[in-house]
């Protein structure tokens, strides 16, 4: 989803810089964007993510060295309407990496990035990606669900991390080894999807999932101006509306794949039209559910999408 124009992130005064920076800060690295930072004279590399997708994948990479805090951590929070604060501006002004995910989902961070003077190592999650918008199309930023993206952006991680600690650089990318193995299990989940089920339709509510779901060999049939719609925060035509809700009256899909984050009364309508056909709805999300790491979540997340086409 693109933020829209409307949101803006509020200025943020070289006073309430400075006090804050004279109150200090919590030793939580947790991410509740709290700003959060490693004690004076800690060795660890202090690090931002702009999400806590991006934070965990930091914590797999550098372990016990890094202090990471994630600006966004709220499963029931839209990324895209987060309003950046004087605390994130310090944790900010404080990190040697910080890792973004680019693409116009999270600007926030290369403004305050701008203003702070920041002289951080950052990672853009779409840049590494390489991935482009298609022609005459809008780019689907949501790489974090694109595995073979993230297995380069936690190269890319270790690589930023190495440089801001050289004497641990060699547990970095060891590290990033282990975690792009099991990516590759991950993809091979996708090729049994795949195997099985290549052709099958599916519906979604938002373009999140759908380098997961491409991958599974899955066809996304749910009509382009309803899921831009949603995904831009606007109104859906009632003409549009029909036509999205019929996908599930005559069967034309297997699944709906659903984002929990920022449903609304249109996305209801839907996920009520392919309950009432007896269609298995996966719900996604854009960021950590409690009490999950990346991996698992995905894990999840492909196992829910397999289990529902099984149906």
């Amino acid at each position: 989803m693109s933020p829209s124009p409307s949101r803006h992130l509020a200025l943020i005064t070289g006073a309430s810089l400075a006090l804050l920076a004279g109150c200090g800060s919590s030793s939580d690295s947790g991410g509740d964007g709290s700003g959060a930072q490693a004690p004076v004279g800690s060795s660890k590399v202090a690090v931002v993510a702009s999400t806590n997708v991006y934070g965990d994948i930091v914590e797999q990479i550098g372990g016990a060295k890094v202090d990471v805090t994630s600006i966004i951590s709220d499963p029931d929070q839209d990324p895209h309407s987060y309003e950046a604060n004087t605390q994130n501006q310090l944790a900010l002004s404080k990190a040697k990496v910080v890792v973004e995910n680019g693409g116009g989902y999270d600007d926030f961070v290369d403004r305050m990035l701008k203003s702070g003077g920041s002289s951080a190592e950052v990672v853009n999650a779409v840049k590494v990606s390489g991935k482009t918008a298609p022609k005459g199309g809008e780019l689907n930023e949501h790489v974090w669900y694109d595995f073979p993206t993230v297995a380069k952006i936690a190269d890319r991680i270790a690589a930023a991390l190495g440089k801001a600690d050289a004497g641990d650089a060699a547990l970095f990318t060891r590290n990033a080894e282990a975690f792009r193995t099991q990516l590759t299990a991950l993809e091979a989940k996708e090729a049994q999807i795949k195997k099985a089920h290549a052709g099958e339709g599916i519906a979604i509510t938002e373009p999140v999932p759908l380098y997961l779901t491409t991958a599974s060999g899955l066809v996304n049939r749910t009509p382009e101006q309803f899921s831009e719609a949603i995904e831009e925060g606007d109104d859906v035509s009632p003409r549009v509306l029909q036509a999205t809700l019929a996908v599930f009256g005559d069967k034309q899909v297997k699944a709906l794949v659903y984002n929990e984050q920022t449903s609304g009364p249109q996305t209801e309508k839907s996920k009520a039209a392919a309950v009432a056909a007896g269609i298995p709805v996966v719900p996604v999300t854009e960021t950590l559910p409690a009490g999950k790491n990346y991996l698992g979540w995905m894990t999840s997340n492909v196992d829910a999408l397999a289990s529902a086409l099984a149906k």
